[in-house]
C-alpha cells in the first residue's frame, strides 16, 4: 500500500500557472498533428508549491528532449476503496502508479497495458529483482508495468516528543513491549498519543497484517495452484490486537482518534500529535512535501520482530499505462516512464540530474527505500547523489543499519485489498469496544476471508 506509494499531480509548469495546467481531456492522444498529449500522475492533493516547482523543472527537461510529447500533470492519490471506480470511470491519467498488491488482479482483469516488448527493448527485463517483476507478470510471461519503488515497514517516531518525555531519540524501542512502554511514557509526559495506528480504508488491515508478519506469522498461505488459504486466526494477529487493546483501554496511550487512514495519520504525525506509528519506509518524502513535517522532529527505526518466522512486510508501487490509450500515447507513456522513473535507478547522469532538480526545489533526496534492482546498484546510486542528499539520514540509522538484517516478506497477492477491508472491521472493533472478543473476531474474520479467497 502506499506505503503506499501512490501519487498523482495537480498541475505542472510554474506555481503561478498550476490552475491552467490541471484539467485536461481524459482520453490522452494527440493534442495536434505533431504532439502527443500525455496525462501523467504526479502528487496527491495538498502537495506543497515546491513540489510543483520541481516537477515543472523536470517536465521542461523532458519536453526539451522529447518535443513531440506534451506532459499534463494530474492529481492522483491511491485509495483502495475508490480506485476501482476511478479506473472503471476512465478518470485516471494515461500513466499512473498502483501498489504491488493490486497489480496481479488488475492485469488479470485486462485493466493494464501489456509492456513486454517495450520492457525488453529497453533492456530492463533481466535487471529487476525477479520477485518484484513477478508481481507484474501474468501466467504467460507478459509484463504489465515497471516496478519503480519498494519499501519495507518501519517504526516512525517524533524525536521532539521523545525528548519531552525524557526518552533518548537516538535509542528508539526495539521490542513491542518497549513500544508500549515508551507510548505510555509519552502520553503521561506530554498528553499526546504515544502510539497510533491506521484503522480504516483498508489501511487497518494492512497494518494489522504488517504486525502479524513482524510477530512471526502470516495471514494467508499461497497453495501454489492459484488458490490460497486464510490463516488470519493465528497467535501473531491475536497478539497484535491485544497490543492495540492494551494501548487503548489499559494504558490510555493510543489517543482518541481511532479512524485514521494513510493520509490522516500522516497529518496527525506531522502536526506533532503522535509519538510513534508504523508505515512504509518511504513516507518521509510525503510527510515533508504534503503534510508540512519539520525534518528535525523525525526519526525512523526498524519495526520490532519476534516469533517463529519474523519478517518485515514490504511493498511498493508500479508505473503502469491505461489499457485504453492509442499506440502513439502508449509510446509516449513508455518514454516518460523510462525517463521519469527508471533512468535515475540505473544511470549516474540521470540520477544526478533528478537529485539536483529535486534538491534545488527543496524536495527530499535520499529517503530510505528498498531496491527494485540490486542492493549493490542502489547503494552505488547513493554515492552518485551524495552531494544533493538533504534527508536527515542520521535520524534514521536504526532503519538504515537494521533493515538488511530483517527478512523481507511480500504482501499476499490474492484478494489483498478485500481482506484488508475485512480486517479494518476487526481493528475497529478492538479500538471501539473495550470488551471485544478477539478470539471470536479472528475466527469469523478467517471464515469471511476464506470465502473471499474461494470466490
Amino acid at each position: 500500500m502506499k506505503s503506499p506509494a501512490r501519487v498523482l499531480l495537480a498541475g505542472v509548469a510554474t506555481v503561478a500557472t498550476l490552475g491552467a495546467l490541471v484539467g485536461c481531456s481524459a482520453g490522452g492522444g494527440d493534442s495536434d498533428d505533431s504532439k502527443v498529449e500525455l496525462r501523467v500522475a504526479t502528487f496527491p492533493p495538498g502537495a506543497d508549491a515546491a513540489a510543483y516547482e520541481a516537477f515543472a523543472a523536470q517536465e521542461k527537461q523532458f519536453e526539451k528532449e522529447n518535443p513531440n510529447i506534451d506532459i499534463i500533470g494530474v492529481e492522483y492519490e491511491w485509495e483502495g476503496p475508490t480506485f476501482a471506480v476511478q479506473l472503471a470511470g476512465g478518470s485516471l491519467p494515461d500513466v499512473f502508479t498502483v501498489p504491488f498488491t493490486d497489480s496481479k488482479t488488475l492485469l488479470e482483469n485486462g485493466q493494464l497495458m501489456d509492456v513486454t516488448a517495450e520492457m525488453e527493448e529497453l533492456g530492463y527485463t533481466d535487471s529487476f529483482n525477479p520477485i518484484i517483476l513477478d508481481g507484474v507478470t501474468d501466467g504467460e510471461g507478459h509484463i504489465f508495468g515497471f516496478p519503480r519503488q519498494a519499501y519495507a515497514m518501519g517504526l516512525h517516531y517524533n524525536r521532539d516528543l521523545f525528548e519531552q518525555a525524557g526518552l533518548d531519540p537516538d535509542q528508539p524501542p526495539t521490542t513491542w513491549d518497549e513500544v508500549r512502554e515508551y507510548a505510555k511514557i509519552i502520553t503521561d509526559k506530554t498528553g499526546k498519543a504515544g502510539y497510533s495506528q491506521m484503522a480504516i480504508n483498508n489501511t487497518g488491515g494492512w497494518q494489522l497484517t504488517a504486525q502479524t508478519v513482524a510477530r512471526g506469522y502470516r495471514t494467508q498461505t499461497d497453495n501454489q495452484d492459484g488458490s490460497a488459504t486464510s490463516t488470519i486466526d493465528n497467535e501473531g494477529t491475536k497478539e497484535t490486537l491485544q497490543f492495540l487493546h492494551d494501548l487503548k483501554w489499559e494504558d490510555n496511550s493510543f489517543g482518541s482518534k481511532v479512524d485514521l487512514d494513510w493520509g490522516t495519520i500522516n497529518q496527525e504525525f506531522a502536526a506533532g500529535n503522535i509519538g510513534m506509528y508504523t508505515t512504509g519506509s518511504d513516507i518521509y518524502t510525503a510527510l515533508v512535501r504534503d503534510f508540512g513535517l519539520s525534518p528535525d522532529m523525525y526519526g525512523m527505526t526498524v519495526i520490532p520482530t519476534d516469533g517463529p518466522e519474523p519478517g518485515t512486510l514490504g511493498g511498493g508501487d508500479i508505473a503502469v499505462i491505461s489499457p485504453t490509450v492509442d499506440d502513439a500515447t502508449k509510446a509516449a507513456a513508455v518514454t516518460w516512464i523510462d525517463w521519469y522513473y527508471m533512468q535515475k535507478l540505473l544511470d549516474k547522469d540521470a540520477a544526478v540530474l533528478d537529485a539536483k532538480t529535486l534538491s534545488e526545489s527543496g524536495q527530499a533526496v535520499g529517503t530510505p527505500l528498498l531496491p527494485v534492482l540490486s542492493r549493490e546498484l542502489y547503494e552505488e546510486s547513493l554515492t552518485w547523489i551524495e552531494p544533493y542528499i538533504n534527508v536527515p539520514r542520521d535520524q534514521m540509522t536504526g532503519f538504515i543499519d537494521g533493515i538488511w538484517e530483517q527478512t523481507p516478506v511480500g504482501e499476499a497477492k490474492k484478494s489483498t485489498q478485500d481482506i484488508y477491508a475485512l480486517l479494518d472491521n476487526v481493528v475497529q472493533s478492538v479500538l471501539t469496544d473495550q470488551n471485544a472478543d478477539i478470539d471470536a473476531l479472528l475466527a469469523q474474520a478467517q471464515t469471511d476471508a476464506q470465502a473471499k479467497l474461494d470466490d
